[in-house]
């Protein structure tokens, strides 16, 4: 029987981060904006659903599929900020800071180790 759980939890990870991509991917089809654009918004959204208290039942559900998709991000950061606020005024500035710490430090070490690992040329040579 847990194996059948593990799977379930697959699959609705798979299902709701799938959502997810897909409304970017026809944000992305069906309108001019850039991806800069389409990035902050969808971070946006993750803090908005966040503060209104919607966020975090899909993240109960779903887990990573809806921890990992940028709304993720504007969540963990909008969860710093409300879990700081409950301390002081300086807390609530730094905890998205903190909340987002190991996160950002392993996208930076991780990305100069590919740097030096691969050659960086443009998507056209």
């Amino acid at each position: 029987m847990e194996y059948v759980e593990i799977i379930f939890m697959f699959i609705k990870a798979f299902a709701v981060g799938g959502l997810i991509c897909m409304i970017a991917q026809i944000v992305i089809n069906f309108t001019e904006l850039t991806a800069g654009k389409i990035l902050v918004t969808f971070m946006l959204c993750g803090i908005v659903l966040t503060a209104l208290g919607l966020y975090q039942p899909i993240v109960d559900f779903a887990g990573a599929g809806a921890t990992v998709p940028i709304s993720g991000f504007g969540y963990l950061l909008a969860n710093g900020a409300m879990k700081g606020a409950q301390v002081g005024l300086f807390e609530a500035l730094t905890g998205p800071l903190a909340a987002a710490s190991a996160g950002v430090s392993a996208a930076v070490i991780f990305s100069y180790i590919m740097a030096l690992i691969f050659k960086s040329h443009t998507k056209y040579n």
